[in-house]
């Protein structure tokens, strides 16, 4: 498959109300299946918002999840591959993991991703209640292979070059990227430019499209979800940025451009 038909959430979550977020999720999905979908990539933490401790109290096992039955069902229905942003998954010996799954078009799970990269700084203490993951995964979809990631594993980019090792030809990062909601214009703009170079740095150095699915909007007293979710294509250029709203942006993808360049450029086999 060449043109590949990507969907892109952007959401503003309502804080720890998982039936709310996941229709609202739904919602944008059927507004945007008539055109087919190949890949649906929704944010870090959508059903929950990451208030406080409200992304933890209800985590979900992956034998007994609401959300990832309700998405189960989406992608049967809209016969598409998703994304599932992240939940907080709880494992039997009662560990708490960021958790990332990769559905196919029949909703069974085909990839299971936990978190790195944990964000334990300037604030944060995802590391207080989560273990962090230890395994790199790409998902073998029926359009492409994806590399999973989470939001701040983006500063680390020994990651990505071990997912196009593995043969990631687009690599997600479904986000929750934040700013204390104090901060004035100047460093709304400069946080905005850090992350957008970072977008355009893990696409380009990898040869792969790489999209980034965020939060918007205040996330609790404290944090602001500065949006800005993006598609960027194998050279760098920005083709699709979701800005300051709740959004679904609808793209196509020319994957014969992702597998010229590798073979042109044969970086993953590089050191």
């Amino acid at each position: 498959m060449s043109q590949v038909r990507i969907l892109n959430i952007q959401l503003n979550a309502k804080m720890g109300d998982k039936l709310y977020n996941c229709n609202k999720v739904g919602r944008f999905i059927s507004n945007n299946a008539k055109n087919g979908l190949d890949l649906v990539i929704v944010p870090e933490f959508f059903s929950t918002g990451i208030d406080g401790t409200s992304f933890v109290e209800h985590p979900e096992t992956q034998e007994n999840s609401g959300v990832l039955a309700y998405f189960s069902e989406l992608a049967r229905q809209f016969s598409t591959n998703i994304i599932c942003g992240s939940v907080i998954e709880k494992t039997p010996e009662n560990k708490l993991y960021n958790t990332s799954y990769a559905l196919d078009r029949k909703g069974k799970i085909v990839g299971k991703y936990r978190k790195i990269h944990l964000y334990n700084y300037l604030g944060g203490n995802e590391g207080n209640t989560i273990t962090p993951g230890n395994t790199p995964v790409v998902a073998d979809f029926d359009f492409a292979k994806v590399g999973m990631s989470i939001c701040f594993d983006i500063r680390y980019p020994q990651l990505y070059k071990s997912l196009i090792k593995m043969g990631a030809e687009i690599i997600v990062s479904p986000s929750a990227w934040c700013i204390p909601s104090s901060s004035n214009a100047d460093e709304m703009a400069d946080f905005i430019n850090c992350w957008r170079a970072f977008n355009v740095s893990r696409a380009a150095e990898n040869l792969v499209y790489f999209i980034t699915s965020n939060l918007i909007g205040i996330n609790s007293r404290y944090l602001y979800c500065i949006g800005n979710s993006m598609i960027t294509d194998p050279y760098g250029k920005i083709i699709s940025n979701g800005q300051n709203s709740e959004c679904a942006v609808y793209e196509k993808l020319d994957m014969e451009t992702v597998r010229k360049l590798k073979k042109q450029y044969p970086i993953y086999s590089i050191d």
